[in-house]
């Protein structure tokens, strides 16, 4: 398999570079916090919620880096930073969008792009990935094979604007 990794730019990444991306996942189990436990539930629906091309687009011309992975010249997955630093330290960047095409998930590109953007994140300064996680069996068990672990330090608004979502970090 012939895939090429690099910065994502608006040179690169075009309006139509989401067209053929698959987004699809069918979620039967989900990760919930009950009596300060996580616990893995059996929630089940099928996620076909994705990224959105001019919503990543307006995030790199306001500075924010992403790293993309392509196959055959489409789009296999891409990683998105926010370019601000939060924390009681500014210690975190956030990894906002990270999202593999169905068809070419369990193949290592998510294992690439996130090292790409660990990297990324050393360059903007940071100690810490910050991950607001989708809470499904299959996401946590990626984030936590990269190394994640549970955020020692919540982003309050993250954490309200997704409250089913996990909130991990990982050190850089």
């Amino acid at each position: 398999m012939d895939i090429t990794y690099c910065k994502i730019s608006e040179e690169n990444f075009l309006p139509t570079s989401l067209d053929g991306f698959i987004s699809h996942q069918e979620v039967r189990e989900c990760w919930r916090k009950a009596d300060g436990q996580w616990k893995l539930l059996p929630i089940a629906y099928t996620d076909d919620s994705g990224p959105d091309a001019q919503t990543i687009l307006a995030a790199l011309r306001a500075g924010n880096p992403a790293f993309g992975a392509w196959l055959g010249g489409e789009l296999a997955g891409f990683a998105l930073l926010a370019k601000e630093r939060f924390g009681s330290e500014a210690q975190y960047i956030g990894l906002t969008e990270f999202y593999v095409s169905q068809p070419c998930r369990r193949q290592g590109i998510g294992e690439k792009l996130f090292a790409l953007a660990c990297q990324g994140a050393r360059e903007l300064g940071a100690s810490k990935l910050y991950i607001s996680a989708h809470s499904a069996r299959e996401s946590i068990a990626a984030y936590r094979k990269y190394g994640c672990v549970e955020a020692r330090e919540v982003n309050q608004f993250l954490a309200e604007k997704e409250p089913c979502d996990m909130q991990l970090e990982f050190q850089l």
